[in-house]
């Protein structure tokens, strides 16, 4: 049972990233806000390179495959994200920003490590920015006013894909916090599924190009 809720949270969070990839590339913008973005890489780049000092393990592969997907995300974030910022966000000013959020993301990680260990860290990390992600898809949806950059798919596969390490986590292995911050993201996942099923519906147009 394990193995299952392991492999289902990884290809569901799979699909989610390449998901992701594909509908940022088609409407030239980026498909994950990016605070969560940048734990996000953050995560799976740590404990990937943790993982794999410990051995071969399933979800040292997983981690892997997230943290080089989420490269590719970064990368559209990087090369569309200022044309959805005010005009006075300068080139200069976006990469210095970009580089403090994404440092930002290593560090807090690592706080989390030394503090908890890392048994204990890769889930409240884990859980935690996940239910700040889901919120941030609302918030994106609302900000964006429909469904730029996103998709259905990424919604429902990403409600999955944290539904598979709740029930592991916080069910088999019993652990109340993490049951309950699972909860909470599935209730924010549904909300955002039921906007992007409700939601307005024809073409999705591309974001500006941002001026140089």
């Amino acid at each position: 049972m394990d193995l299952m809720l392991t492999l289902v949270s990884g290809i569901a969070w799979t699909v989610v990233y390449v998901e992701a990839i594909r509908v940022g590339l088609r409407d030239r913008t980026y498909a994950m806000p990016v605070a969560a973005l940048a734990l996000n890489f953050a995560w799976e780049a740590t404990y990937a390179v943790l993982e794999f000092r410990e051995g071969l393990s399933p979800q040292g592969v997983v981690n892997v495959v997230w943290a080089t997907a989420d490269v590719v995300i970064v990368w559209t974030y990087l090369r569309f994200g200022r044309a959805g910022l005010p005009g006075f966000v300068t080139r200069p000013l976006f990469a210095g920003w970009s580089a403090l959020l994404f440092t930002t993301g290593f560090a807090v990680q690592w706080l989390f490590l030394a503090h908890f260990g890392m048994h204990d860290a890769t889930r409240y990390s884990a859980f935690l920015q996940n239910l700040l992600m889901s919120g941030l898809f609302v918030a994106m949806y609302a900000a964006r006013q429909g469904p730029q950059g996103q998709s259905l798919t990424i919604g429902v596969a990403k409600w999955l894909g944290t539904l598979a390490p709740t029930l592991l986590f916080g069910v088999i292995e019993d652990a109340p916090f993490i049951l309950g911050l699972g909860i909470l993201c599935s209730l924010f996942d549904l909300a955002y599924i039921g906007l992007l099923l409700r939601g307005p519906g024809g073409p999705v147009r591309s974001l500006p190009a941002p001026s140089r």
